[in-house]
């Protein structure tokens, strides 16, 4: 097993980016709000492992196309995803709805759980992830990927109400779409220059 720290950091970055004005960071902060965060944590953190496994499993198969179709979906796929950050009105998600009392460690665990594994099917970030993995390594993807979606959950459940009001969440989609958008424009030039 190869690990690349410039490839974790990449996707460290861009996944922590895509998820923060995400709809699971508003799902954990209303989950938090009515339940144990430590559990709800637990749970999030669960789905969004099993989440990158599936995409790191694609980004794989992906992987064994000749380098510059591979190169050409990243850069299709970072484009799509740069539009999806840019538009108007992009990635902006309404909070949840009402979240009712859960108490106990399995019910919180699994309650969070399928909250995050139903509607974080074909997101951002998983198709993120699966594009990541192609190009830059499986392992280092995973690794990456995980720690950001893990982290944005944590910071929902534990500061959440301090990032909604000093953070413009469309300040941070933008700045994640432009790297998005960067990174397609890379993946375009690698394709001509080698």
């Amino acid at each position: 097993m190869h690990l690349d720290l410039l490839a974790i950091l990449t996707a460290f970055g861009l996944i922590f980016l895509a998820e923060l004005p995400d709809k699971t960071m508003f799902a954990s902060l209303a989950m938090g709000t009515r339940m144990r965060p430590l559990y709800v944590w637990f749970g999030t953190s669960s789905a969004f492992l099993v989440h990158v496994a599936i995409a790191v499993g694609a980004g794989g198969l992906i992987g064994l196309l000749p380098d510059w179709l591979v190169k050409l979906v990243s850069a299709v796929l970072f484009g799509v995803g740069a539009f999806m950050l840019l538009r108007p009105n992009g990635g902006e998600e309404d909070g949840e709805g009402e979240v009712k009392t859960v108490t106990g460690f399995w019910p919180v665990y699994s309650t969070a759980f399928m909250a995050v594994f139903i509607s974080e099917w074909g997101d951002l970030t998983q198709i993120t992830t699966a594009n990541l993995a192609a190009s830059n390594g499986a392992w280092s993807t995973a690794i990456g990927s995980a720690a950001a979606l893990m982290s944005v959950s944590a910071l929902a459940l534990l500061a959440g109400r301090f990032i909604a009001k000093r953070v413009p969440l469309k300040t941070v989609q933008r700045i994640g779409g432009l790297c998005m958008l960067g990174l397609a424009i890379w993946s375009l030039v690698e394709i001509f220059v080698g």
